[in-house]
């Protein structure tokens, strides 16, 4: 069943009854909500006057859901996530930092492909060129030696919008607003699920900043990118104005988790094939398994 992404962009006081997530409002004549806590994934905190008791964040951890907290400029900036997502960590983290060498360089090479590969696509349906990243997909070597990723970035990005000195940067002008917050709420759907699949995410097969907690999420993200492009693209060409976030252009971005697609055979909500990615990785890790399922764009 596909978990709920819910979003509180004002003042609330959010805790816990009989099973359920009490929604509770300042306003005397809005009444309180109940929601059960088994139907939700992700929550998202904005409001800077939202209360939160550690009732219902023991509840929501219990129930694998993760908690995203934003700052006073609405971006997302903490997530909180489980520590006991699978019955056997121990040994599954066990598997995870015994991963040789040469398996993460091959499945780093996997992601890279995947990525592109959902890059071009994204493209062509675009009716746009999409040749050279098709290459590029093709042509990905162990630990993308070649570099691959860097090259089909800027080939995509300078094909993608069109509009004058855009370029990918985490501060860039906008649509870069758009497409960081994306991401952001893709990391935690993908965290979610390496949690629940009993590893780490710390660990990566390629990330591996000292100062990044999320390195496995940003290395398994990457292919899942192009989905969180497609919802900017749709925003860019039909919005005038998207220079701020506000909550209709929030809503669209995080219709992420429910969103389809094609993988491993069969159409599934993302969030769903996120928990198929992890589990398909801890197969590697084990060695029942050389390749990492991701979902195939376009299909």
């Amino acid at each position: 069943m596909i978990k709920r992404t819910l979003f509180f962009g004002n003042p609330a006081y959010l805790s816990t009854q009989n099973q359920q997530l009490k929604v509770s409002f300042p306003e005397e004549e809005k009444e309180d909500r109940l929601i059960p806590i088994e139907d939700v994934g992700i929550i998202v905190l904005e409001n800077q006057q939202i209360t939160i008791t550690n009732g219902l964040l023991q509840k929501l951890t219990e129930n694998k859901s993760s908690v995203i907290s934003c700052n006073g400029q609405h971006l997302p900036t903490a997530l909180l996530l489980p520590t006991h997502g699978h019955t056997q960590l121990t040994e599954r983290v066990r598997y995870q930092i015994n991963a040789s060498k040469p398996l993460k360089k091959n499945l780093w090479a996997q992601t890279v492909s995947a990525k592109i590969q959902n890059q071009a696509a994204h493209l062509k349906e675009r009716g746009l060129d999409a040749v050279r990243l098709e290459y590029l997909a093709r042509n990905v070597q162990s630990g993308d030696s070649g570099n691959h990723e860097a090259q089909a970035a800027a080939v995509y990005w300078q094909s993608l919008f069109d509009i004058e000195d855009f370029n990918r940067e985490q501060h860039g002008i906008p649509p870069n607003n758009l497409l960081n917050y994306g991401y952001a709420i893709l990391r935690a759907i993908i965290a979610r699920a390496i949690v629940s699949s009993g590893m780490l995410t710390v660990l990566g097969i390629w990330h591996r900043n000292k100062y990044n907690p999320f390195c496995l999420a940003d290395d398994l993200m990457e292919p899942y990118r192009p989905y969180v492009d497609l919802i900017v693209a749709h925003i860019v060409e039909n919005e005038d104005d998207y220079s701020e976030l506000n909550t209709v252009l929030k809503s669209e971005l995080l219709s992420i988790a429910a969103m389809d697609v094609f993988i491993d055979g069969s159409r599934s909500p993302l969030m769903v094939a996120a928990s198929r990615t992890t589990s398909s990785l801890f197969d590697c890790f084990v060695g029942v398994s050389r390749k990492i399922i991701y979902p195939e764009y376009g299909r």
